[in-house]
């Protein structure tokens, strides 16, 4: 994991880089604040290692020429235009009873925020600190937004590993709805047609395969389903479509579509 990360931005958005650097010590990170003369698109192709900056915009990652953020503003579209009906995600989830959920693998957020627009209560959880803080971010200026605000209060971040997390509401016996799971690693593939389409990633996802490793500690995946199948009456796992089945145990349904599938496990004898 990145313990240490260079982190650029121009002179008039200093204080706020010392602020972001403040929180991701706190977090086990050491940031080293670089002030330039100007944060721009020549600037990133000319400094291609992987590190942090600072803008008008907030918290950014950069690597290549590149840089990326959870952008949850960029979502809204998305948002408008969905509907329980319209989603597969949220016939999966059941959206439509508003469940309790955890997201134990957060990425971008992006389906946790349309998951709570549709109507869940989402605990998102994430353990890299770098792409917590990201996370954050998004989430405090999407309180600042009238349409995003709303979606936004049904969402809360913990920071925390997600197998101790899940295992730690076990602990309590705590009981959610739906557990969502969405490996951003698929280990096993059984069409190597779909490995090479997942190669041509989008630059966020460029970007996230750079900050977090795809084998060793960051591999989310199979050991979380067992652990969400103790606190969950419901576990959604997002696969690829032709992926094989996490942990190599097969779902009691699938709703399967053109890339992914969602498929379910259920705990009916689960009681709050």
């Amino acid at each position: 994991m990145v313990s240490d990360i260079r982190l650029y931005t121009e002179q008039e958005f200093h204080q706020k880089a010392q602020q972001y650097s403040a929180v991701l010590s706190s977090r086990g990170v050491s940031v080293n604040i670089e002030s330039i003369e100007k944060l721009n698109s020549r600037f990133l192709r000319l400094n291609p290692e992987l590190a942090l900056c600072v803008d008008a915009d907030g918290l950014w990652l950069c690597a290549n020429g590149m840089k990326m953020q959870p952008d949850w503003n960029a979502e809204m579209g998305r948002l408008k235009r969905a509907s329980i009906k319209s989603e597969m995600i949220a016939r999966a989830c059941n959206l439509a009873e508003k469940p309790s959920l955890i997201d134990a693998t957060a990425g971008l957020g992006h389906d946790s925020l349309l998951m709570a627009h549709l109507g869940a209560q989402v605990t998102l959880v994430e353990r890299h600190p770098i792409l917590f803080t990201l996370l954050e971010d998004s989430h405090q200026r999407a309180q600042q937004d009238a349409f995003l605000s709303a979606v936004v209060a049904r969402i809360e971040l913990v920071f925390s590993d997600s197998a101790d997390y899940l295992i730690e509401q076990a602990q309590q016996q705590q009981v959610f709805d739906v557990v969502y799971l969405d490996p951003m690693f698929p280990q096993r593939d059984q069409n190597q047609q779909a490995v090479k389409k997942q190669a041509q990633v989008k630059k966020q996802m460029q970007l996230l395969h750079m900050l977090l490793p795809e084998d060793g500690e960051m591999d989310l995946g199979d050991n979380l389903l067992a652990l969400a199948q103790k606190v969950a009456r419901r576990v959604v796992v997002k696969r690829p479509r032709l992926a094989v089945f996490l942990a190599n145990t097969e779902p009691q349904h699938q709703w399967q579509g053109d890339a992914c599938r969602f498929d379910a496990y259920f705990q009916h004898e689960l009681v709050a």
